[in-house]
């Protein structure tokens, strides 16, 4: 489990008339929900719209917080190589002004099986707070104090958890194995050449 973690972060609005979402705080939990990463941040253009009522973020959370390109470094430095869990995470990644590679992305807000274990919709986004209920019991998101990163991070990753193996499975049949790197000679341009019939036998001979 030591490859994995799920992320979730909270933005606040800034720009004209706060309608810009921007990173206020990141929350990235491990395999088993051990917290790795949890920072306030300040976003590069100054608040207009806390959205506390969601991002539980406040106007003395970011007095002190960590700038932005600060975070964003030590936050990519923990994602790089990792399998990385979130709910809707194209949100968080925007945020972090990151693509983290598709085939190392596992969204539960797009698992058919999580939908299917909760008796909704294959297709349906469900809300983190729907599958939360359903599949694990438990509800987050509760109160007027805003969401908790952490608390949705942790949720996301046993989500995920739930599903893992059946879901990796289906992953690995759905999609092929990356295609090794082209042979490093430009005039072969067909695969074919690869295979042993073709090289000279005295380069063979000698191999095991």
């Amino acid at each position: 489990g030591q490859g994995y973690v799920a992320i979730d972060c909270e933005m606040v609005g800034t720009g004209p008339r706060g309608r810009q979402s921007e990173l206020a705080r990141c929350s990235v939990v491990g395999y088993h929900g051990d917290v790795i990463y949890d920072k306030y941040v300040r976003p590069q253009l100054p608040v207009v719209d806390y959205r506390t009522r969601w991002s539980g973020v406040t106007k003395g959370h970011l007095r002190n917080a960590i700038p932005f390109r600060a975070a964003q470094a030590e936050i990519l430095k923990i994602l790089k190589d990792k399998i990385v869990v979130g709910h809707a995470i194209h949100n968080d990644f925007q945020a972090l002004k990151y693509f983290h590679p598709k085939d190392r992305t596992r969204d539960t807000s797009r698992i058919p099986l999580l939908n299917q274990k909760a008796g909704m919709p294959v297709r349906a986004s469900a809300s983190l707070k729907s599958l939360a209920k359903h599949l694990l019991h438990k509800k987050i998101q509760v109160g007027c104090r805003g969401h908790s990163s952490v608390e949705d991070a942790q949720t996301a990753m046993e989500l995920y958890r739930l599903v893992e193996v059946q879901w990796e499975t289906e992953l690995a049949r759905s999609q092929p194995p990356r295609p090794p790197s082209p042979p490093a000679d430009p005039s072969t341009d067909s695969d074919q050449y690869l295979d042993d019939q073709y090289w000279p036998t005295d380069l063979t001979a000698g191999s095991p």
